[in-house]
């Protein structure tokens, strides 16, 4: 499934591959890469409100601020409260990155073997084969609370928003 006419990068745009998901929808399953590339699937957090910061690549300066704001953010959730980062990046320089910027909060998880959770969320950008700029919320009951995608891919999400979701 494509879809064009949702995001923009630098203005020009784009398309998106995979299944568009809605708030209310049961959050597709998928598997990404942890850093030490175990397998990591939505089920391994039973019970618990997910939030997902999607990111192109931590190594520009828009998805490293979304990636520290967030592990800043996360230390003020409860227990309940897990916050993933997926990128399309390697497990390899998610570590290395997670390392240099003290990120302890936040996992950081890789799509980059079959682009498994952008394509069950229809957020893989099919021209560059990186993820969309997103922000996902999925309740205990594993049904999707909030999405935003980021309409310009280069602009910010709406932080606060998304964390008062999260309450």
């Amino acid at each position: 499934m494509e879809r064009t006419g949702v995001i923009a990068f630098q203005g020009g745009g784009l398309t998106l591959l995979g299944t568009e998901v809605k708030v209310g929808d049961k959050a597709p399953e998928f598997t990404v890469l942890d850093n030490g590339l175990g397998a990591v699937s939505l089920k391994d957090f039973p019970d618990k409100t997910v939030v997902i910061s999607v990111t192109p690549s931590l190594d520009t300066p828009v998805c490293d601020m979304q990636l520290r704001k967030f592990n800043e953010s996360a230390a003020k959730l409860s227990t309940d409260v897990v916050v993933l980062n997926i990128s399309m990046d390697l497990p390899f320089a998610n570590a290395r990155f997670c390392a240099a910027a003290g990120i302890d909060r936040v996992k950081t998880l890789s799509d980059y073997k079959d682009a498994a959770f952008g394509m069950a969320y229809g957020l893989l950008i099919k021209e560059l084969r990186l993820l969309t700029r997103a922000i996902v919320i999925i309740d205990k009951t594993g049904t999707i609370k909030y999405i935003e995608i980021v309409p310009e891919v280069t602009n910010h999400p709406d932080y606060e928003k998304a964390l008062a979701a999260v309450k």
